[in-house]
């Protein structure tokens, strides 16, 4: 069984790139990134583009904005290390399909169990979102919940959880 690394904090707080730096250390041959980002813009095409250059050839990159927990299981055999980048992208994808609360805990669920069966470490990166302030409008609120809700999940999950603070990890689990 692999190891699963938790990595969350707020945005722009180092997460993705500490996680992408542990993996590192782990990384041999067959090295995926899994992303469930959707570019829906021009800004976020090219950020996509300078995130796969920073990474370079040695991560494959997969595309799972939907799939994630199956993704895992059809990298996590041949794979020597997984990365996740992250997990409310791939909340907001599955809210954006129109999926009920009571679906987006099913596939939380089914996330859960794929980390559970991976046969490789696999670092996950998710933001916290619900440290600000109570979102004035539902849909952000659901987002929050269902993010909150999901996050817990795979904290729990997880072999270790980093909370990254203005680029500074510190370790909550593990």
């Amino acid at each position: 069984m692999g190891e699963t690394i938790f990595v969350l904090g707020g945005c722009r707080s180092g997460k993705s790139r500490h996680a992408l730096a542990l993996a590192e250390d782990r990384r041999g041959s067959a090295n995926y990134f899994l992303a469930t980002c959707v570019a829906y813009d021009e800004e976020m095409k090219e950020r996509i583009r300078r995130h796969q250059e920073e990474r370079g050839a040695k991560w494959q990159s997969v595309e799972a904005p939907l799939d994630l927990p199956e993704a895992i299981d059809r990298q996590s055999d041949a794979a020597d290390v997984i990365v996740v980048d992250c997990l409310t992208l791939w909340m907001n994808n599955l809210i954006m399909e129109g999926q009920t609360d009571k679906e987006v805990y099913a596939r939380a669920e089914k996330l859960k169990a794929s980390l559970e069966r991976a046969g490789c470490p696999v670092f996950i990166v998710s933001n916290e979102v619900g440290a600000g302030i109570v979102p004035e409008n539902q849909l952000a609120r659901r987002f929050r919940d269902l993010a909150g809700f999901t996050n817990q999940r795979m904290a729990g999950c997880a072999d270790r959880v980093i909370w990254m603070v203005a680029g500074i990890p510190v370790i909550i689990k593990g």
